[in-house]
């Protein structure tokens, strides 16, 4: 069996869409730091997305446990146009609503669908967990990374995924023992 902890970075504190952006995450809750290290398993392997507040993250939590290199493709969405906007900064409201509300096919000028984002995300978990079956891997990564998995655990359209909440230094964790993911802990907070 194959668990996966998806660990969502710490916070940007940007009132903006944050998608390739390399922000620093602001990692001065070192209590919640701790608890998070507590919690995950000592023995699980350690991979990041490339972007700073990422890697840092895991940097955090990593202790003795064995670093893998960062992997692009566990990136945030790619907003595109619509990078570090505030959502009424977009200037095609329109365009900005149904790609929250219908995701799919729907792009920011220059950026990425969602099926897009699932797309690549999954290709990065079938490698990263093909190079290392039956370990337990913590994957520190973002808001969209996460629900990607989300979605296809739950078996849920990407709208449904949305309705969930992953906070910042939360932990989801999913498992495997065959074909498909199975969902457990969604936004746990140690």
């Amino acid at each position: 069996m194959s668990r996966l902890y998806w660990v969502r970075h710490g916070p940007t504190h940007a009132k903006s869409m944050v998608g390739w952006s390399d922000l620093p995450a602001d990692l001065s809750d070192t209590a919640l730091i701790g608890r998070l290290d507590a919690y995950l398993p000592r023995d699980a392997l350690v991979v990041s997305s490339d972007l700073i507040r990422a890697r840092t993250t895991a940097d955090a939590i990593q202790q003795e446990r064995t670093r893998l290199p960062d992997d692009a493709g566990l990136r945030e969405i790619h907003f595109g146009a619509w990078e570090l906007l505030a959502f009424d900064a977009v200037d095609d409201p329109d365009h900005l609503r149904a790609f929250w509300d219908n995701p799919g096919d729907i792009r920011p000028p220059g950026g990425e669908s969602w099926h897009e984002v699932s797309a690549r995300v999954n290709a990065a978990v079938v490698r990263i967990c093909a190079a290392h079956p039956g370990r337990d891997i913590i994957a520190v990564a973002h808001f969209g990374a996460i629900l990607t998995q989300v979605q296809q655990a739950l078996q849920i359209d990407a709208y449904q995924a949305f309705a969930h909440r992953i906070d910042n230094l939360s932990v989801t964790v999913m498992q495997t023992d065959g074909p498909g993911w199975r969902a457990g802990a969604i936004n746990h907070l140690p």
